[in-house]
């Protein structure tokens, strides 16, 4: 994906890759919801993710992240898998967010971001997903979404413009991926 302005009626939009996922597989228990860590299998399918981001070409260079234990770790895990910096936007507002807050969330990205990573919670995260979806995309990978968004689930996205005008169907679809890693 070039990174380069591209004319668009009259003004100059910005290629972008938004990237989708729900946290990895978790604890059953915890002291509280907020501070359950990632199970064994949660941490090898996070790594997973991040070889798969990796093989499709993604790398982002801004990630928001809900700051409950899972979703960090998940984060954590893709990062370190992936070969990339585990710097992050840790955000408490993620956590319990709906699908217009994490909207908001997504348009106080920096603008010099390219590809934006965000790691959150169901329902949040599938409803999110689906929200964006311009319906032009990758038809396999819409089809795959509509049927679920289990832990581990990950959706890329192309999008013109700034990230302030993020709106509903205004990505295209580009994969969709759940990774479960072998053993």
């Amino acid at each position: 994906m070039s990174d380069e302005a591209v004319p668009t009626r009259g003004r100059s939009t910005v290629r972008r890759r938004l990237v989708v996922m729900r946290h990895a597989k978790a604890e059953q228990a915890g002291a509280s919801d907020f501070v359950r860590e990632l199970s064994a299998r949660g941490v090898a399918d996070a790594e997973a993710t991040g070889r798969w981001l990796v093989e499709q070409g993604v790398e982002p260079d801004h990630a928001l992240v809900s700051a409950a234990v899972r979703t960090s770790q998940t984060w954590e895990s893709v990062a370190a898998a992936a070969g990339w910096s585990d710097d992050a936007t840790y955000e408490d507002a993620l956590y319990e967010a709906g699908p217009e807050t994490a909207l908001d969330l997504i348009r106080e990205t920096p603008d010099e971001a390219r590809t934006l990573m965000v790691v959150g919670h169901n329902p949040t995260m599938a409803y999110l997903v689906q929200l964006l979806d311009d319906g032009d995309g990758d038809e396999d990978a819409s089809a795959a979404i509509s049927t679920g968004y289990p832990t581990a689930a990950v959706t890329v996205f192309d999008l013109e413009g700034d990230w302030t005008d993020v709106e509903e169907q205004c990505a295209t679809l580009v994969a969709h991926h759940v990774a479960r890693a072998a053993g």
